[in-house]
């Protein structure tokens, strides 16, 4: 039930962002949508065992602040995308970021992967070969993003594997609104376009 219920609420956004990425930029939608996560996120923590700064405490900074910033500029790519080459086309693409996510998994975690693994990996890009058709209209660079998207997103989910070994899950989720939030709220101003009427609500 929880699984279905995230998948309604994932659909239900990637909707909602398309629609506001039309009347607005990207940056715009992903700032506002940032700074509601990081108030959440901060409230949140204040009030678990220890407040903020024991879910803040962390031996690897760096790595947690990359996976922000890795997910805010994978979702700024995704939601460009989807005004590009629309919902349908990008997610059948962008389902295969757990097949790169498999593949990379290798050389980077050291895992070991079955030749049937092997196997279905190939099948699954060969899957998303056929959505894209290579020399049609459609492969074109509007194509493209959706496959960086799914790139960004199978990096992501190597990084938040990695930080795992050390860090809690709820560390890596601070860290995750932190570090976007505050990228987002650097170079937000210089694009913001406030929104008007009930579009505040879709914020």
């Amino acid at each position: 039930k929880l699984m279905i219920a995230t998948t309604v609420v994932f659909a239900t956004q990637d909707g909602l962002s398309r629609y506001l990425a039309e009347n607005y930029n990207v940056i715009t939608v992903v700032t506002i949508r940032y700074i509601f996560f990081m108030c959440f996120v901060l409230a949140f923590s204040a009030h678990q065992q220890g407040g903020i700064r024991a879910v803040a405490n962390t031996k690897q900074l760096t790595l947690q602040i990359g996976r922000g910033l890795v997910l805010v500029a994978q979702i700024c790519v995704a939601i460009f995308s989807f005004t590009m080459v629309g919902l349908v086309h990008f997610h059948a693409v962008f389902a295969s970021y757990p097949l790169m996510i498999m593949v990379l998994s290798v050389p980077i975690l050291g895992e070991t992967v079955g030749w049937r693994r092997w196997i279905a990996v190939l099948i699954g890009f060969s899957g998303v070969l056929l959505i894209l058709r290579p020399g049609s209209g459609m492969f074109s660079s509007a194509s493209i993003v959706p496959v960086l998207a799914a790139f960004m997103m199978a990096s992501y989910g190597l990084m938040t594997r990695f930080a795992a070994r050390n860090d809690s899950a709820l560390t890596s989720f601070f860290w995750t609104a932190i570090a976007g939030g505050v990228a987002m709220m650097s170079i937000g101003p210089f694009f913001w376009r406030p929104p008007v009427g009930m579009d505040w609500v879709w914020m």
